[in-house]
């Protein structure tokens, strides 16, 4: 009796172990994917970001091969990738909603006009609310900030979290996703006279662009398929 209960403390003492060691490799793994996320969010150190992203997304692979319980692969890309997507729209148009008389966004935003979309030069800083004048983009930037973006960044984290309220909020702010896709670029479309005139890249440059939109498109057939056991609540 007493050999059993020692076998049984033992298999108990390693499985804590175990749980241990694997929490502690992917804390050290999501620092360096944490690190390069806030760089490409910015857009702007986005070359500095990815190399440390790739680096700790290295790590959670070996420390899975060596037998440590990891976060599944395709969980931590479509987070970090949520993560990234919400981040870059979150900065670039509440620049342009909030700080539209600044330096900063002078250079970045009409440069980004001079590139790609040209309704960031038209009438720009003319209306009564300040900033990109182009028809119907103070309507998305309003709608978008702080009901999408803001959703998907708490759902991103709760899905790297391993919670089912994050895979399942995922799920709902995807289709929206899949929504705002659809409706942004066929105004894209219709205004194509004031978005595409005078830009150095001018329709397939917006679509080179754009292709890295399509996260929801990539992310519900996992997110609808996936046992939902592995989520905790």
């Amino acid at each position: 009796m007493t050999a059993i209960t020692n076998s049984q403390s033992g298999n108990f003492g390693n499985y804590d172990a175990h749980q241990s060691d694997s929490a502690a490799a992917q804390l050290r793994a999501d620092k360096w994917m944490i690190s390069g996320t806030i760089l490409m969010g910015t857009a702007i150190l986005g070359l500095f970001g990815l190399p440390l992203f790739l680096y700790g997304l290295r790590l959670q692979i070996n420390a899975a091969k060596a037998g440590l319980s990891m976060r599944p692969t395709i969980v931590t890309l479509i987070g970090y990738l949520v993560i990234i997507d919400s981040a870059l729209n979150s900065m670039g148009w509440t620049l342009d909603l909030f700080a539209n008389h600044t330096l900063v966004n002078r250079v970045l935003t009409t440069g980004w006009g001079a590139m790609f979309d040209g309704g960031y030069f038209w009438h720009y800083n003319e209306l009564w609310l300040g900033g990109a004048g182009a028809p119907g983009e103070k309507a998305w930037e309003i709608a978008l900030i702080p009901v999408l973006f803001c959703a998907r960044l708490a759902a991103a984290i709760g899905l790297l979290q391993m919670k089912r309220w994050g895979q399942q909020w995922l799920i709902v702010t995807c289709w929206m996703g899949v929504i705002v896709w659809t409706g942004y670029n066929t105004n894209m479309t219709i205004f194509a006279d004031i978005r595409y005139s005078g830009v150095t890249f001018p329709v397939w440059g917006w679509w080179l662009y754009d292709i890295w939109y399509i996260t929801p498109f990539l992310s519900l057939p996992y997110l609808h398929t996936v046992n939902r056991e592995i989520f905790s609540e």
